[in-house]
């Protein structure tokens, strides 16, 4: 059986794809609007939350992640980690009773002169969908950016740090100059891990790395407790130790080459989003950053009937610019494009946050 022998399962308004936090704000929109619509995630309401390390903290406060005029509580009005945001988008999705259609992935996305149909992959087999419009709200963390270096799929590396614990006694290369390299070497630290750094710059950018971050990582590395080294980057890894190449002035690797044993190796070399579906549906993709071309009034993108809610709208990200506090406005902009109206539950006060959220963005 071909896909276009699929059984249609459903015909909808519109179909959602993706259940993170600005997917669900969109549905609580769309849904309060009575708008017919449908809603797919590849896995649970939140996943990317779900491989964060444990007792990982927002950099953003929670006045700037709630969603859908929801406050966050917290018994501390400090930032919360991503346990505390996954309990509170569950939450949200219990108060207003949205059904999710988690471990569905979308697998093909077509557009006709009459709308979509969608191709889904749960575990009982394929189905087919038909949607007037589609959103996509698929995030852009997917895959780990890969350094294809030999070595990169052994046991002892990752690209995904999970619990300082795991290090315990033990000797770590972390290979990353961002807020994740940073923060996991110090986690790591005082977890009682012998940490290593390795970044192909000589120093870290202070407008990359958050300011309470880089004065303690600094200090660290002043006082020997972390080591450092910078004009570095790896060729080659095995199950004893890591070939690091010295790089030149543009963080490139040059022929000057030299082995570090460790145990374990980290590779915070950041993420990247799967833009197959955007690929599929025919959307024009611009630029290193392969951001997708799209109306910033009504986040509709060159495919007609085809809307970007979320991290997505920004392309891979090289060098991040959208992150969920400046993404609320996404699921207004759509839900107004769709319905006419703007939708109530973001109301105006939201919209003074969103514009804080720029000039603080502006301002680091």
């Amino acid at each position: 059986m071909t896909f276009t022998d699929l059984p249609l399962t459903s015909t909808h308004d519109v179909a959602i794809v993706g259940a993170g936090p600005i997917g669900l704000e969109l549905a609580v929109c769309l849904k309060q609007a009575g708008v017919d619509y449908i809603h797919f995630d590849a896995h649970q309401v939140g996943y990317t939350m779900t491989w964060w390390p444990r007792n990982t903290s927002f950099f953003s406060t929670t006045e700037r992640l709630a969603i859908a005029g929801v406050p966050i509580p917290n018994n501390h009005q400090q930032r919360i980690t991503g346990e505390e945001y996954l309990a509170y988008l569950r939450s949200v999705v219990e108060l207003f009773d949205l059904h999710v259609q988690s471990y569905e992935p979308v697998s093909s996305l077509q557009r006709d002169d009459e709308g979509f149909t969608l191709i889904t992959k749960p575990l009982t087999g394929p189905r087919r969908y038909r949607a007037r419009r589609v959103v996509l709200a698929i995030g852009d963390m997917h895959f780990p950016h890969r350094l294809n270096i030999p070595g990169e799929d052994l046991p002892h590396v990752s690209h995904y740090f999970r619990d300082p614990h795991d290090y315990f006694r033990r000797r770590l290369l972390i290979v990353g100059g961002k807020n994740s390299a940073v923060e996991a070497a110090l986690r790591c630290w005082r977890a009682g891990v012998q940490v290593t750094v390795s970044y192909r710059r000589a120093r870290l950018d202070e407008k990359r790395v958050k300011h309470w971050l880089l004065p303690d990582f600094v200090a660290q590395v002043e006082a020997g407790t972390i080591r450092f080294l910078p004009n570095t980057t790896p060729v080659a890894i095995d199950p004893g130790g890591v070939t690091l190449a010295c790089t030149d002035d543009d963080g490139q690797p040059t022929t000057e080459q030299f082995y570090y044993p460790t145990d374990f190796v980290l590779l915070a070399t950041g993420f990247r989003g799967d833009q197959r579906l955007l690929e599929q549906a025919g959307v024009v993709l611009h630029g290193p950053n392969r951001v997708p071309e799209y109306n910033p009034a009504t986040m509709e993108t060159n495919v007609p009937g085809l809307y970007l809610a979320g991290t997505v709208a920004a392309g891979i990200q090289l060098r991040y610019t959208l992150f969920i506090e400046n993404c609320h406005e996404h699921a207004g902009k759509i839900t107004q494009a769709i319905t006419g109206r703007w939708p109530a539950r973001l109301g105006d006060i939201p919209m003074r946050t969103y514009q804080l959220g720029f000039e603080q963005i502006a301002a680091n």
